[in-house]
Protein backbone atom coordinates (compact mmCIF):
# COMPACT_ATOMS: atom_id res chain seq x y z
CA UNK A 1 0.00 0.00 0.00
CA UNK A 2 1.26 3.43 -0.86
CA UNK A 3 2.52 5.50 2.49
CA UNK A 4 -0.33 7.89 3.52
CA UNK A 5 1.82 10.65 4.33
CA UNK A 6 3.46 10.47 0.76
CA UNK A 7 -0.12 10.82 -0.64
CA UNK A 8 -1.08 13.63 1.59
CA UNK A 9 1.91 15.71 0.82
CA UNK A 10 1.30 15.00 -2.86
CA UNK A 11 -2.55 15.98 -2.64
CA UNK A 12 -0.93 19.48 -0.32
CA UNK A 13 1.13 20.61 -2.92
CA UNK A 14 -1.29 20.18 -5.66
CA UNK A 15 -3.49 22.36 -3.71
CA UNK A 16 -0.77 24.63 -3.08
CA UNK A 17 -0.09 25.37 -6.58
CA UNK A 18 -3.35 25.39 -7.57
CA UNK A 19 -3.13 21.79 -9.55
CA UNK A 20 -6.14 20.83 -8.84
CA UNK A 21 -9.00 23.08 -10.19
CA UNK A 22 -12.87 23.39 -9.03
CA UNK A 23 -14.64 22.79 -6.29
CA UNK A 24 -15.70 19.09 -7.75
CA UNK A 25 -12.55 17.54 -8.37
CA UNK A 26 -10.90 19.28 -5.23
CA UNK A 27 -13.89 17.85 -3.13
CA UNK A 28 -13.29 14.05 -4.86
CA UNK A 29 -9.86 13.87 -4.65
CA UNK A 30 -9.69 15.18 -0.28
CA UNK A 31 -12.56 12.04 -0.18
CA UNK A 32 -10.66 9.56 -1.45
CA UNK A 33 -7.50 10.54 0.42
CA UNK A 34 -9.44 10.34 3.48
CA UNK A 35 -10.72 6.85 2.60
CA UNK A 36 -7.57 5.76 1.99
CA UNK A 37 -6.40 7.36 5.87
CA UNK A 38 -9.29 4.82 7.42
CA UNK A 39 -8.43 1.95 5.23
CA UNK A 40 -4.77 2.17 6.60
CA UNK A 41 -5.43 3.32 10.09
CA UNK A 42 -3.82 1.29 12.55
CA UNK A 43 -6.44 1.72 15.65
CA UNK A 44 -5.59 1.42 19.59
CA UNK A 45 -7.17 -1.41 21.72
CA UNK A 46 -9.34 1.02 23.09
CA UNK A 47 -11.10 4.49 22.12
CA UNK A 48 -10.42 3.51 18.05
CA UNK A 49 -12.63 6.60 17.04
CA UNK A 50 -11.18 9.02 18.73
CA UNK A 51 -7.65 7.92 17.36
CA UNK A 52 -9.12 7.90 13.95
CA UNK A 53 -10.40 11.43 14.31
CA UNK A 54 -7.53 12.60 15.30
CA UNK A 55 -5.83 11.15 12.56
CA UNK A 56 -8.54 12.68 10.23
CA UNK A 57 -8.24 16.04 11.29
CA UNK A 58 -4.66 15.96 11.09
CA UNK A 59 -4.71 15.03 7.83
CA UNK A 60 -7.18 18.05 6.79
CA UNK A 61 -5.60 20.42 8.92
CA UNK A 62 -2.86 19.94 5.94
CA UNK A 63 -5.01 20.28 3.19
CA UNK A 64 -6.85 23.66 4.28
CA UNK A 65 -3.53 24.90 4.79
CA UNK A 66 -2.62 24.35 1.76
CA UNK A 67 -5.43 25.94 0.34
CA UNK A 68 -7.69 28.26 2.50
CA UNK A 69 -9.54 29.87 -0.04
CA UNK A 70 -10.77 26.39 -1.72
CA UNK A 71 -13.99 25.45 0.94
CA UNK A 72 -14.61 22.14 -0.19
CA UNK A 73 -11.70 21.12 1.54
CA UNK A 74 -13.08 21.62 4.88
CA UNK A 75 -15.97 20.94 4.45
CA UNK A 76 -15.39 16.60 2.69
CA UNK A 77 -13.00 16.89 6.18
CA UNK A 78 -15.67 18.03 8.09
CA UNK A 79 -18.31 15.74 6.89
CA UNK A 80 -16.06 11.94 7.16
CA UNK A 81 -15.48 13.72 10.55
CA UNK A 82 -19.05 13.87 11.09
CA UNK A 83 -19.69 10.09 9.74
CA UNK A 84 -16.91 9.01 11.90
CA UNK A 85 -18.85 9.87 15.17
CA UNK A 86 -22.66 8.77 13.73
CA UNK A 87 -20.63 5.25 13.23
CA UNK A 88 -19.11 5.68 16.44
CA UNK A 89 -22.44 5.80 18.21
CA UNK A 90 -24.70 3.25 16.37
CA UNK A 91 -23.29 0.34 18.55
CA UNK A 92 -24.61 2.02 21.72
CA UNK A 93 -28.08 3.30 19.56
CA UNK A 94 -28.82 -0.42 18.52
CA UNK A 95 -28.03 -1.29 22.73
CA UNK A 96 -30.42 1.35 23.62
CA UNK A 97 -33.15 0.39 21.48
CA UNK A 98 -32.98 -3.55 22.56
CA UNK A 99 -32.86 -2.05 26.61
CA UNK A 100 -36.06 -0.44 25.18
CA UNK A 101 -37.74 -3.24 23.97
CA UNK A 102 -36.98 -5.28 26.88
CA UNK A 103 -38.10 -3.19 29.37
CA UNK A 104 -41.29 -2.78 26.69
CA UNK A 105 -41.37 -6.46 26.93
CA UNK A 106 -41.10 -6.43 30.70
CA UNK A 107 -44.02 -4.03 31.33
CA UNK A 108 -46.40 -5.79 29.30
CA UNK A 109 -45.33 -9.29 31.50
CA UNK A 110 -45.88 -8.08 34.87
CA UNK A 111 -49.28 -6.13 33.42
CA UNK A 112 -50.43 -9.63 32.26
CA UNK A 113 -49.73 -11.14 35.37
CA UNK A 114 -51.16 -8.44 37.67
CA UNK A 115 -54.32 -8.88 35.35
CA UNK A 116 -54.06 -12.87 35.75
CA UNK A 117 -53.55 -12.36 39.71
CA UNK A 118 -56.93 -9.64 39.78
CA UNK A 119 -58.59 -12.82 37.77
CA UNK A 120 -57.75 -14.82 40.51
CA UNK A 121 -58.45 -12.85 43.29
CA UNK A 122 -62.16 -12.10 42.04
CA UNK A 123 -62.90 -15.49 41.76
CA UNK A 124 -61.60 -16.08 45.30
CA UNK A 125 -64.20 -13.44 46.40
CA UNK A 126 -61.86 -10.78 47.70
CA UNK A 127 -59.68 -8.02 45.35
CA UNK A 128 -55.74 -8.47 46.30
CA UNK A 129 -53.80 -5.92 44.68
CA UNK A 130 -50.09 -7.75 44.07
CA UNK A 131 -46.82 -5.99 44.81
CA UNK A 132 -46.41 -4.16 41.37
CA UNK A 133 -43.11 -2.72 42.79
CA UNK A 134 -42.05 -5.67 44.03
CA UNK A 135 -42.61 -7.37 40.35
CA UNK A 136 -41.01 -4.99 38.07
CA UNK A 137 -37.97 -5.47 40.05
CA UNK A 138 -38.33 -9.75 40.33
CA UNK A 139 -38.39 -9.30 36.30
CA UNK A 140 -34.73 -6.89 36.28
CA UNK A 141 -31.58 -8.70 35.96
CA UNK A 142 -28.99 -9.24 38.71
CA UNK A 143 -27.31 -5.48 38.72
CA UNK A 144 -23.73 -7.13 39.14
CA UNK A 145 -24.82 -9.37 36.28
CA UNK A 146 -26.45 -6.25 34.12
CA UNK A 147 -23.41 -4.09 34.65
CA UNK A 148 -21.30 -6.66 33.13
CA UNK A 149 -23.71 -7.11 30.40
CA UNK A 150 -23.93 -3.58 29.28
CA UNK A 151 -20.64 -1.82 29.90
CA UNK A 152 -19.19 -0.10 27.55
CA UNK A 153 -16.09 -2.82 27.25
CA UNK A 154 -18.72 -5.16 25.83
CA UNK A 155 -20.73 -3.00 23.78
CA UNK A 156 -17.36 -2.05 22.04
CA UNK A 157 -15.76 -4.51 22.46
CA UNK A 158 -14.49 -6.50 19.08
CA UNK A 159 -15.96 -3.12 16.90
CA UNK A 160 -12.94 -1.98 15.81
CA UNK A 161 -12.93 -3.78 12.18
CA UNK A 162 -17.11 -3.55 11.72
CA UNK A 163 -16.32 0.17 12.11
CA UNK A 164 -13.61 0.54 9.57
CA UNK A 165 -15.49 -1.49 7.07
CA UNK A 166 -18.98 0.56 7.89
CA UNK A 167 -16.97 4.01 7.76
CA UNK A 168 -15.35 2.71 4.08
CA UNK A 169 -18.76 2.05 3.15
CA UNK A 170 -19.98 5.46 4.09
CA UNK A 171 -17.22 7.06 2.46
CA UNK A 172 -17.21 5.37 -0.54
CA UNK A 173 -21.35 6.33 -0.55
CA UNK A 174 -19.93 10.16 -0.56
CA UNK A 175 -17.65 9.49 -3.01
CA UNK A 176 -20.84 8.51 -5.39
CA UNK A 177 -22.30 11.29 -4.23
CA UNK A 178 -19.81 13.52 -5.37
CA UNK A 179 -19.61 11.74 -8.73
CA UNK A 180 -23.30 12.13 -9.26
CA UNK A 181 -23.96 15.25 -7.86
CA UNK A 182 -23.77 17.27 -11.16
CA UNK A 183 -26.87 15.01 -12.22
CA UNK A 184 -28.54 15.74 -9.03
CA UNK A 185 -28.35 19.87 -9.80
CA UNK A 186 -29.19 19.22 -13.38
CA UNK A 187 -32.51 17.60 -12.28
CA UNK A 188 -33.92 20.64 -10.73
CA UNK A 189 -33.61 22.72 -13.64
CA UNK A 190 -36.54 22.42 -15.23
CA UNK A 191 -37.95 23.13 -11.02
CA UNK A 192 -35.72 26.17 -10.66
CA UNK A 193 -35.70 27.86 -14.05
CA UNK A 194 -39.16 29.65 -15.92
CA UNK A 195 -39.75 30.76 -18.82
CA UNK A 196 -38.13 33.80 -20.02
CA UNK A 197 -35.89 34.53 -17.51
CA UNK A 198 -32.34 36.50 -17.80
CA UNK A 199 -29.56 34.63 -16.05
CA UNK A 200 -26.14 35.90 -15.58
CA UNK A 201 -22.94 33.67 -15.01
CA UNK A 202 -19.18 34.14 -14.30
CA UNK A 203 -16.40 32.47 -16.20
CA UNK A 204 -16.48 28.72 -16.39
CA UNK A 205 -18.30 26.01 -14.87
CA UNK A 206 -19.36 22.46 -15.62
CA UNK A 207 -22.02 22.58 -13.50
CA UNK A 208 -23.37 25.63 -14.68
CA UNK A 209 -23.74 24.12 -18.65
CA UNK A 210 -25.49 21.20 -17.18
CA UNK A 211 -27.94 22.81 -15.35
CA UNK A 212 -28.63 25.13 -18.33
CA UNK A 213 -28.61 22.49 -20.93
CA UNK A 214 -30.71 20.26 -19.06
CA UNK A 215 -33.71 23.26 -18.75
CA UNK A 216 -33.03 23.95 -23.00
CA UNK A 217 -33.84 19.88 -23.01
CA UNK A 218 -36.84 20.49 -21.36
CA UNK A 219 -37.86 23.52 -24.15
CA UNK A 220 -37.29 26.54 -21.13
CA UNK A 221 -36.85 29.57 -23.06
CA UNK A 222 -34.24 31.61 -21.84
CA UNK A 223 -31.48 34.19 -21.89
CA UNK A 224 -27.64 33.83 -21.08
CA UNK A 225 -25.51 36.35 -20.61
CA UNK A 226 -22.45 35.17 -19.47
CA UNK A 227 -18.86 37.29 -17.91
CA UNK A 228 -16.25 36.99 -20.10
CA UNK A 229 -13.88 36.86 -16.57
CA UNK A 230 -10.81 38.37 -17.58
CA UNK A 231 -8.01 37.78 -17.68
CA UNK A 232 -8.44 33.93 -18.53
CA UNK A 233 -11.42 34.87 -20.49
CA UNK A 234 -13.37 31.48 -19.21
CA UNK A 235 -16.43 32.79 -20.35
CA UNK A 236 -15.63 32.67 -23.31
CA UNK A 237 -15.18 28.78 -23.40
CA UNK A 238 -18.90 28.02 -21.65
CA UNK A 239 -20.62 30.36 -24.11
CA UNK A 240 -18.64 27.92 -26.85
CA UNK A 241 -19.67 24.80 -25.04
CA UNK A 242 -23.44 26.23 -24.73
CA UNK A 243 -23.22 27.20 -28.38
CA UNK A 244 -22.44 23.35 -29.13
CA UNK A 245 -25.73 22.21 -27.36
CA UNK A 246 -27.91 24.74 -29.52
CA UNK A 247 -28.66 27.07 -26.36
CA UNK A 248 -27.72 30.82 -27.31
CA UNK A 249 -25.57 32.90 -24.56
CA UNK A 250 -24.39 36.49 -25.49
CA UNK A 251 -20.41 37.22 -23.76
CA UNK A 252 -20.36 40.37 -22.03
CA UNK A 253 -17.29 42.07 -20.42
CA UNK A 254 -16.81 41.82 -16.60
CA UNK A 255 -17.57 46.09 -16.45
CA UNK A 256 -20.58 45.67 -18.09
CA UNK A 257 -21.75 43.61 -15.63
CA UNK A 258 -23.28 46.68 -13.58
CA UNK A 259 -25.29 47.61 -16.58
CA UNK A 260 -26.58 43.95 -16.98
CA UNK A 261 -27.53 43.49 -13.12
CA UNK A 262 -31.13 45.06 -13.16
CA UNK A 263 -32.67 42.81 -15.98
CA UNK A 264 -31.32 39.71 -14.14
CA UNK A 265 -32.85 37.11 -12.40
CA UNK A 266 -30.27 34.65 -10.99
CA UNK A 267 -26.71 34.89 -10.15
CA UNK A 268 -24.35 32.14 -9.91
CA UNK A 269 -21.50 32.54 -7.46
CA UNK A 270 -19.51 30.77 -4.56
CA UNK A 271 -20.47 31.48 -1.17
CA UNK A 272 -17.69 31.90 1.33
CA UNK A 273 -19.04 30.83 4.82
CA UNK A 274 -15.77 30.44 6.99
CA UNK A 275 -15.25 34.35 7.98
CA UNK A 276 -11.89 32.91 9.28
CA UNK A 277 -10.97 32.54 5.44
CA UNK A 278 -9.77 35.32 2.98
CA UNK A 279 -12.73 35.72 0.97
CA UNK A 280 -10.36 36.48 -2.12
CA UNK A 281 -7.14 35.13 -3.44
CA UNK A 282 -4.89 36.81 -5.31
CA UNK A 283 -3.21 35.84 -8.73
CA UNK A 284 0.07 36.99 -9.81
CA UNK A 285 0.01 40.00 -11.53
CA UNK A 286 1.59 38.80 -14.72
CA UNK A 287 -1.45 37.55 -15.98
CA UNK A 288 -2.33 40.99 -16.57
CA UNK A 289 1.05 42.82 -17.27
CA UNK A 290 3.58 41.38 -18.31
CA UNK A 291 7.45 42.51 -16.49
CA UNK A 292 8.52 44.92 -19.45
CA UNK A 293 5.45 46.68 -18.84
CA UNK A 294 5.99 47.67 -16.03
CA UNK A 295 9.60 47.44 -14.73
CA UNK A 296 10.07 51.05 -15.38
CA UNK A 297 7.55 52.04 -12.61
CA UNK A 298 9.83 50.42 -10.29
CA UNK A 299 12.12 52.79 -7.99
CA UNK A 300 15.28 51.18 -7.82
CA UNK A 301 17.18 54.33 -5.90
CA UNK A 302 14.86 52.88 -3.00
CA UNK A 303 16.64 50.17 -1.41
CA UNK A 304 13.95 48.24 -0.55
CA UNK A 305 13.59 48.82 -4.71
CA UNK A 306 9.51 48.87 -3.60
CA UNK A 307 7.26 49.28 -6.66
CA UNK A 308 4.89 52.48 -7.45
CA UNK A 309 2.64 50.69 -9.67
CA UNK A 310 0.74 48.00 -7.64
CA UNK A 311 -1.60 45.49 -9.84
CA UNK A 312 -4.44 43.87 -8.14
CA UNK A 313 -5.57 40.24 -9.70
CA UNK A 314 -8.51 38.88 -7.65
CA UNK A 315 -9.68 35.52 -8.41
CA UNK A 316 -13.17 35.71 -7.78
CA UNK A 317 -15.69 38.20 -8.13
CA UNK A 318 -17.39 38.13 -4.15
CA UNK A 319 -20.85 38.31 -4.05
CA UNK A 320 -22.31 39.61 0.06
CA UNK A 321 -24.42 36.75 1.71
CA UNK A 322 -26.97 38.80 1.86
CA UNK A 323 -28.11 39.39 -2.56
CA UNK A 324 -28.13 35.40 -2.34
CA UNK A 325 -31.59 33.96 -2.46
CA UNK A 326 -31.14 30.87 -3.21
CA UNK A 327 -28.59 28.01 -3.05
CA UNK A 328 -28.83 24.81 -5.13
CA UNK A 329 -27.63 21.63 -4.08
CA UNK A 330 -27.74 18.06 -5.30
CA UNK A 331 -30.63 17.24 -3.11
CA UNK A 332 -32.72 20.26 -3.62
CA UNK A 333 -32.62 24.29 -3.47
CA UNK A 334 -32.67 26.15 -0.56
CA UNK A 335 -32.95 29.43 1.09
CA UNK A 336 -29.68 31.14 2.99
CA UNK A 337 -32.16 30.95 6.33
CA UNK A 338 -32.14 26.45 5.87
CA UNK A 339 -28.30 26.51 5.10
CA UNK A 340 -27.87 26.06 9.17
CA UNK A 341 -30.21 23.03 8.92
CA UNK A 342 -27.80 21.49 6.45
CA UNK A 343 -24.90 22.25 8.48
CA UNK A 344 -26.16 20.65 11.76
CA UNK A 345 -27.51 17.40 9.22
CA UNK A 346 -24.00 16.91 7.97
CA UNK A 347 -21.43 18.14 10.28
CA UNK A 348 -21.11 17.62 13.80
CA UNK A 349 -20.81 20.81 15.83
CA UNK A 350 -17.16 20.03 17.37
CA UNK A 351 -15.86 19.86 13.88
CA UNK A 352 -16.74 23.83 13.10
CA UNK A 353 -15.44 27.13 13.30
CA UNK A 354 -17.22 29.12 16.25
CA UNK A 355 -18.97 31.31 14.29
CA UNK A 356 -20.31 28.28 12.21
CA UNK A 357 -21.76 25.99 15.30
CA UNK A 358 -26.18 25.97 14.77
CA UNK A 359 -28.07 27.88 16.97
CA UNK A 360 -29.44 25.75 19.32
Amino acid sequence: MPDIQALVSDLASKLRKRRVQGSYETARLTAELLCAVILQHKEPTTNGAASLIEAVRRVGEQLIAANPVELAVGNIVRHVLHIIREEDLSPLTDIVGELKLSAEDDVEDIAEDENSQKSSATTDGCLLKPPLLLAVFEHLPDSATACQTFSSENIFAGKGKKLKSELIKAVNELIEDINTCREGIAEQAMELIHQNEVILTLGHSKFVKEFLCAAKEKKRSFEVFIADGAPKFEGHILAKELDKKGLKAIVITDSAVFAMISRVNMLCSLYPHNLEVLLNEMRCPSELLNFEEFSDCIDYGIASSSSLLHVVNPAFDYVPPELISLFVTDIGGYSPSYIYRLIADYYSSEDLPPQQKPAS
